[in-house]
């Protein structure tokens, strides 16, 4: 199989996409200007990477058709393949706990500093910076930028943070 290369722009609709429960591209996340969100879905479409199905929710409604209605677009298998996700939640039971594991276990590599952050942040006691810092091996920025890129921006999750005394700031994720 030949090695699809995508864009930056690309690979961050395509990877919110795929770690959404339901695989919908819509809403976007990252900020694009112009038509260029609709060009970056038309080219995805184009490589098979993401389908059109039928919507359900009015605000993710890509196009309408005189058939169908209302229609948004979807992640395939082979976007999931794309990215190095081993298991396609279409294979997977449709029951929520079923969708709500395929979410947090398959659709991430294993092993990945990202999510040791991850398992960190949703520790009871959540984490600083610094703890994060010595657990990766990253200098400050790169923690700040994987939360506010990789974690908020691209995977969509909420992460909060408080002033804990004899602590610091300490950042959360809400628990699985």
């Amino acid at each position: 199989m030949t090695q699809i290369q995508l864009s930056d722009t690309q690979a961050v609709i395509l990877s919110a996409a795929c770690a959404r429960e339901d695989g919908m591209v819509f809403p976007v996340t990252t900020s694009i200007k112009g038509g260029a969100v609709g060009n970056v879905c038309k080219s995805l479409l184009k490589r098979g990477l993401i389908e059109e199905v039928p919507a359900t929710d009015h605000n993710t409604v890509w196009r309408h058709d005189e058939d169908v209605g209302p229609i948004t677009l979807r992640a395939t298998s082979q976007a999931y393949s794309v990215l190095g996700i081993t298991e396609d939640p279409e294979e997977q039971s449709d029951s929520p706990a079923a969708t709500a594991a395929v979410t947090e276990t398959s659709r991430r590599r294993s092993g990945t500093k990202q999510e040791a952050v991850i398992a960190m942040l949703r520790a009871p006691e959540g984490a600083t910076i610094e703890e994060i810092m010595a657990a990766t091996g990253w200098q400050s920025h790169t923690v700040r930028g994987a939360m506010a890129g990789a974690l908020k921006k691209k995977l969509g999750l909420e992460v909060t943070s408080e002033k804990v005394e004899d602590r610091g700031r300490v950042y959360k994720l809400p628990a699985a």
